[in-house]
């Protein structure tokens, strides 16, 4: 979330379009969603510790890589590598959750997702600021060292956990299961993705990552160019808005745990259709600011979509089945920043806030098909 605030300093020093720097958030999405795939299967088969560690390091490499890339051509690929690094975090820790906590998975997604959300919260303003007295290189580089040492601290703290199998690791190494997944299994994962209500659910996550992409890529370039707010107060209502994610992350995991999926999921994406609506409409920071707190509660939907899916699918097989909808959903998704940036090149900023409305709308629409679960 560091990428959208400096995006301003990257077009003026590679000469970027509007649609060009969203194209380049799309590589980001995308690799990190092509990659999510393959870091299913790998859940399924390794200790998950692994896979969160080597995580955190190959995104601090390819940050070094990043920022001191010397082209454009240099920049895209640098960022293409920093997805595929990225891929391998998400599916591990929900594997690793889903064994850990079995009957509170909503819940325990929720509150790690949210401790996330307050690295979002503090991490942009302090990259702007750095940004701003520094360079822009030293506000996005300075998280590499800070990955490197958490992906020390995983190899370390996090416990090793049963592998897809039912045995416990002892030493924490990268272990594999003794039975390789057979075609016939693998084939089971299809299966299950052929019922209609994982059908609907995947279209569901394509457009909320459609939507959450294209917001995040271009809201702080939003409210400096359209808005003509200063870029440090940019930043911080940036910050806000994941800093709202810290409370409805959880309140949404647990809503999952205790009412359901279609309950739980209209509700934290009902506020973000008007706050849509509303952006074009004021100019007042303190109206900013409310709207951005409506917009933000569509970050509880993660914890929501993602413990439904996980619920969907056998232990065996979680992690692959989570790759195949992952990965298909983001990457089309990813292909919002472009789609926006293009939109925004335009001039129709405006108009492509009331789209996202319109969208959000259709997803809230299609979650009221769904069945009701508890």
């Amino acid at each position: 979330m560091i990428y959208p605030v400096i995006l301003p300093y990257l077009q003026s020093d590679y000469g970027l379009s509007l649609t060009v720097a969203g194209s380049l958030v799309s590589v980001l999405w995308l690799f990190g969603s092509i990659g999510q795939l393959p870091g299913g299967i790998l859940a399924d088969r390794y200790n998950e510790r692994t896979l969160l560690g080597l995580s955190a390091l190959g995104v601090a490499v390819a940050l070094g890589i990043v920022v001191t890339s010397s082209s454009a051509i240099i920049l895209f690929a640098a960022t293409a590598l920093w997805g595929l690094a990225h891929s391998l975090y998400p599916i591990a820790r929900i594997t690793f959750l889903s064994k850990r906590y079995e009957e509170r998975l909503g819940s325990a997604l929720g509150v790690t997702m949210a401790t996330g959300d307050i690295g979002q919260t503090v991490l942009p303003p302090i990259a702007t600021v750095i940004a701003a007295g520094v360079a822009w290189q030293a506000g996005l580089g300075f998280v590499a060292p800070l990955l490197l040492v958490a992906g020390i601290v995983i190899f370390i703290a996090v416990p090793p956990l049963r592998t897809s199998t039912g045995e416990t690791s002892e030493t924490g190494e990268t272990d594999e299961t003794d039975d390789p997944i057979s075609l016939r299994d693998t084939l089971g994962v299809f299966r299950t993705l052929r019922r209609p209500e994982m059908a609907m659910m995947s279209l569901i996550l394509f457009l909320y990552i459609f939507i959450w992409q294209s917001f995040t890529a271009f809201y702080p370039t939003y409210l400096t160019s359209v808005k003509e707010i200063d870029p440090a107060i940019a930043s911080l209502l940036f910050g806000f808005f994941f800093a709202v994610g810290v409370i409805v992350k959880p309140v949404g995991g647990a809503a999952y745990d205790r009412i359901g999926m279609r309950g739980s999921l209209v509700g934290v994406l009902l506020p973000p259709v008007a706050g849509f609506l509303l952006l074009p409409l004021v100019d007042q920071l303190w109206a900013l600011v409310v709207i951005t707190a409506l917009i933000s509660t569509m970050l509880g939907s993660g914890a929501i979509t993602q413990s439904y899916l996980a619920d969907s699918f056998s232990d065996a097989m979680q992690g692959t089945g989570l790759g195949v909808i992952r990965t298909t959903t983001a990457t089309l998704g990813a292909g919002g920043p472009l789609v926006f940036g293009i939109v925004a090149d335009y001039g129709y900023f405006n108009e492509g806030y009331i789209v996202l409305a319109v969208i959000m709308a259709t997803v809230i629409l299609l979650t009221l098909r769904m069945p009701q679960t508890s």
